[in-house]
């Protein structure tokens, strides 16, 4: 029987870099992708030469990782970096198999005669996880050779987050790549000229909608499959986005990626679990109930919401009272889906007119934030509740609130917000927002000054503000200063 020869490895380790050879050449299935934003804050972190560190992207699958790399690839060339001191491998490739790091970087020198201990080079190591002991292998790279600038991604996102923060404490630092964002989403498109942003008298961002109707068209495509590059650009895929998303991301996570890293005897039972989480995304849940409903002990549940937040499916928030205060006991909490388009992909596509559509706007409007670092609640109480709390974690008390609508009603009848209204007067704000579906303005209701923002609008100025301005807002996201 042959054996793999050292050769058959350079030749694969060689077509993997066509820029060794000709400068610039990135493969075109990259090329002609568009970067997506996130590029922006992803580049320097690859180039912060101050910090002797590793860079771990991570992510759910399927979000443009790869194609971010290559994108980072493409402007380091640019910038004048000498495309012989840059190495891309994807580690799942079967090639490579029984090979470690060390072996790696030997055969990018033996390959581009460049020395990697005294001269800077970037390499790229995608899919890490297929690496036995990768973190213990990247903490001596990062130790030893401080001329070689690494950055290592993967999509088993549990894996490495779990590795990655046991393992690389000073010496990795992680970034996170979300599903796409609606800005994003805009973006790709090229429809964001369907906002127009303009600056107040105090330099403050002012959001408008050109036309409400087609961004509110646009919003609901997002909502349905707009999480994920490769579908809003394939027509194929968009005409059976669930089959794509349920296929190629949510059953590798549950089938392969957390039984292998927890020792998951039973995938039906998370299976089960999660098919139920999302279906019920932006409802108030109990384990009790979740407990009865699946037959599954408590601490199993916790377990397993443990291991799907880890692989960025879900995000579970935590409720307070009327008073801002956290409950002691945890028995309720919202679940809500990182990126509404995986109920669509696990159930059917949502119309604008159907009844749980609020559920994935208010979805959509959460998973902007968990782009930021901002940790948010939902208030609820004997006879109310309202949707999206920031808490002071020093003073114990609401900063803002925001109450998530798909409707106008509410514009016109603002008496009948009295949960908001009164957890306004109980934690002392003179302001909040009300998302709509297409009406704007700004009303006085009990002294509350109560600004209305179509939530198609407030998604997108979520996302940009986050992305453009690298910064965690701290903020309603009305006017914001940038």
């Amino acid at each position: 029987m042959k054996t793999i020869s050292i050769q058959q490895v350079s030749k694969r380790l060689k077509n993997e870099n066509p820029w060794w050879d000709t400068p610039g050449d990135i493969p075109e299935a990259f090329s002609l992708w568009n970067p997506r934003p996130y590029l922006d804050l992803f580049y320097p972190l690859v180039t912060n030469r101050a910090i002797n560190r590793a860079i771990v992207l991570m992510g759910p699958r399927r979000v443009g990782k790869t194609v971010m790399i290559h994108h980072a690839i493409k402007k380091l060339i640019s910038s004048g970096v000498n495309p012989n001191h840059i190495c891309y491998v994807s580690i799942d490739h079967p090639i490579y198999n029984g090979l470690g790091l060390d072996d790696l970087f030997e055969l990018f020198m033996d390959n581009t005669g460049v020395n990697y201990k005294k001269e800077e080079c970037y390499f790229f190591f995608d899919e890490i996880q297929y690496l036995k002991e990768w973190e213990r292998y990247l903490k001596t790279v990062v130790d030893r050779y401080p001329k070689a600038r690494c950055t290592v991604s993967g999509s088993a996102a549990a894996a490495l987050r779990l590795k990655s923060s046991e393992s690389g404490a000073g010496r990795f630092t992680d970034f996170l790549l979300p599903p796409l964002t609606f800005y994003e989403y805009l973006f790709l498109l090229k429809k964001t000229s369907l906002i127009s942003i303009a600056k107040d008298k105090d330099g403050n961002s002012i959001f408008t909608a050109k036309n409400i109707k087609k961004l509110n068209g646009h919003f609901v495509d997002y909502i349905n499959y707009g999480g994920y590059p490769e579908v809003i650009f394939s027509k194929d895929i968009r005409l059976d986005p669930g089959r794509f998303i349920k296929n190629d991301i949510i059953d590798k996570v549950l089938l392969r990626d957390l039984p292998g890293l927890y020792g998951i005897q039973d995938i039906q039972e998370l299976n089960y679990l999660f098919t139920t989480l999302a279906y019920n995304t932006a409802n108030e849940i109990s384990l009790n109930e979740l407990s009865r409903g699946s037959g599954i002990a408590k601490n199993t549940i916790k377990k397993y919401i443990e291991y799907l937040e880890a692989a960025f499916l879900i995000r579970l928030v935590h409720r307070v009272d009327r008073n801002a205060r956290r409950f002691k006991r945890a028995n309720f909490f919202k679940i809500y889906l990182t990126n509404p388009s995986i109920r669509a992909a696990l159930f059917a596509p949502a119309k604008a007119e159907d009844e749980n559509f609020g559920s994935l706007v208010e979805t959509a409007i959460f998973s902007q934030w968990f782009h930021s670092k901002t940790l948010l609640h939902y208030a609820r109480w004997n006879n109310g509740e309202v949707d999206i709390v920031k808490v002071s974690e020093k003073e114990q008390k609401a900063m803002w609130a925001v109450e998530v609508k798909w409707s106008d009603r509410f514009y016109e009848s603002p008496k009948e917000l009295k949960s908001l209204i009164s957890f306004c007067h109980a934690q002392n704000l003179n302001k909040a927002l009300v998302t709509t579906t297409t009406k704007e303005g700004i009303k006085t209701r009990e002294s509350i000054e109560i600004e209305y923002k179509p939530s198609s609008l407030y998604c997108f100025l979520l996302g940009y503000t986050i992305i453009e301005h690298q910064k965690t807002i701290d903020t309603a996201g009305v006017s914001i200063s940038i």
